[in-house]
């Protein structure tokens, strides 16, 4: 596979308005919306695990292994709102690392709640640092690439789409231990409309210069992780059998 190398035009958004004396403001106002999905997600953490400590019981988590999978990835969803926002505020290469790199690690540890959920709670999180790994040092790969005058996306690109293709292909193969195992189609759907929205950036801008993709892309990905939140607070347990070491 050829190298592909970052194009400077993907830092040309189509609404580069400036509101309020920030440059850009509707892409990185958006970021407010992921900021708190993310803290959302780290709030419903903190009760479920408070709860489960006061009654010496599980009660959203089979085992307090699980937890860390969704700590990292609504961890990471908080740091991609100053990433990404920090990015809009002037893109460049130099301002995409720290919008793409939560991100990456985001994704990963996504597939390693999956793995928890689907196959054994240990797995998940005795992946969980070496897919953390993976999808940081892809960005960083890219990044020192382009630091060099080569840089290329194929790593980054790779580990992005065959981690959320292992998350649909685990849960249409294996059940959930959980009731609202479906919800992470709707996650994964909400997803591929944010990509699809980033790609129609001017498109959807030219249709009344209210909203551009890119923004809409911000929305759309929160409401994502909003889902998941929301997917934890409403399930339960589907087998209560103790699950073997």
């Amino acid at each position: 596979m050829p190298p592909i190398s970052q194009p400077q035009a993907y830092h040309q958004f189509a609404d580069q308005r400036t509101l309020f004396g920030i440059p850009n403001f509707m892409n990185v106002a958006s970021n407010l919306a992921i900021l708190l999905s993310g803290l959302a997600g780290l709030v419903f953490l903190w009760h479920s695990f408070r709860v489960s400590y006061q009654r010496q019981t599980q009660q959203k988590f089979v085992t307090s292994a699980e937890y860390w999978p969704y700590l990292v990835l609504f961890a990471s969803v908080i740091l991609t709102a100053p990433g990404s926002a920090y990015y809009h505020w002037a893109p460049d290469n130099n301002s995409l690392l720290w919008d793409r790199l939560p991100i990456a690690v985001g994704v990963t540890a996504l597939l390693a709640a999956v793995l928890s959920e689907r196959i054994h709670p240990k797995l998940g999180v005795r992946a969980l640092p070496i897919l953390v790994l993976m999808g940081a040092g892809s960005v960083i790969y890219w990044y020192m690439g382009e630091q060099r005058g080569n840089g290329n996306l194929n790593f980054y690109i790779v580990i992005q789409f065959y981690s959320l293709l292992l998350v649909v292909l685990l849960s249409l193969l294996l059940p959930s231990r959980y009731t609202r195992g479906h919800d992470i189609y709707k996650v994964i759907g909400l997803y591929a409309l944010a990509k699809l929205a980033e790609t129609l950036d001017q498109q959807i801008f030219d249709l009344g210069q209210v909203i551009s993709g890119h923004t809409a892309k911000h929305l759309l990905a929160a409401w994502a992780i909003w889902w998941i939140v929301k997917m934890l607070q409403k399930r339960s347990f589907v087998d209560h059998k103790e699950i073997p070491g």
